[in-house]
């Protein structure tokens, strides 16, 4: 028959190293297991707390930028009320010197107005006493004869007026 051994049924060797394998797996979950375990704990706890403490931050930093968020908010109102202001104040000026200029122009064209009625009733008068005398000239040159011209005064004056009231009516046009 067959003389070798069959590999399936244990021999002394195996035994040997169950018996090692036995004593290894002692020493390692004695000696070597509790450090690890506790050296992993360790670690667990300070990522924890890092962790807890990154959480902490976060919300610290979100409070911090709510807080930006109202500070730059009222910043920017108190803005947007500086400029409101100032364009208030620069309308206001604007509108002054709006009603200043006017008034000054106002001003300007009425005396101009009076400075030309002025002119035109100096040239009106200037006119009226020379038209006189040219009306006498020609009346005494068409009658032919010496004409008093004291004595006629009144006709005179009251040409000068018709004269003077045409040219009124004509200016008031």
């Amino acid at each position: 028959m067959f003389t070798g051994s069959i590999f399936l049924i244990p021999n002394g060797t195996f035994f040997v190293e169950l018996a090692v394998f036995a004593v290894i797996l002692f020493l390692v979950t004695k000696f070597i297991l509790p450090p690890l375990n506790k050296a992993m704990e360790g670690r667990q706890a300070k990522i924890r707390a890092a962790l807890e403490a990154a959480d902490q931050a976060r919300a610290e930093a979100d409070a911090a930028g709510d807080e930006r968020a109202k500070v730059l908010s009222a910043a920017r109102d108190q803005a947007r009320e500086i400029v409101d202001a100032a364009q208030a104040t620069a309308d206001q000026v604007k509108a002054e010197s709006g009603g200043r200029g006017q008034a000054e122009y106002d001003r300007i064209v009425a005396n101009a107005q009076n400075e030309v009625a002025s002119a035109r009733q100096r040239a009106i008068d200037e006119a009226s006493a020379k038209i006189g005398e040219i009306v006498f000239d020609l009346v005494t040159k068409i009658v032919g004869r010496e004409v008093d011209q004291n004595a006629h005064q009144d006709l005179i004056r009251e040409a000068v007026s018709a004269l003077n009231a045409e040219a009124q009516r004509e200016t008031n046009r």
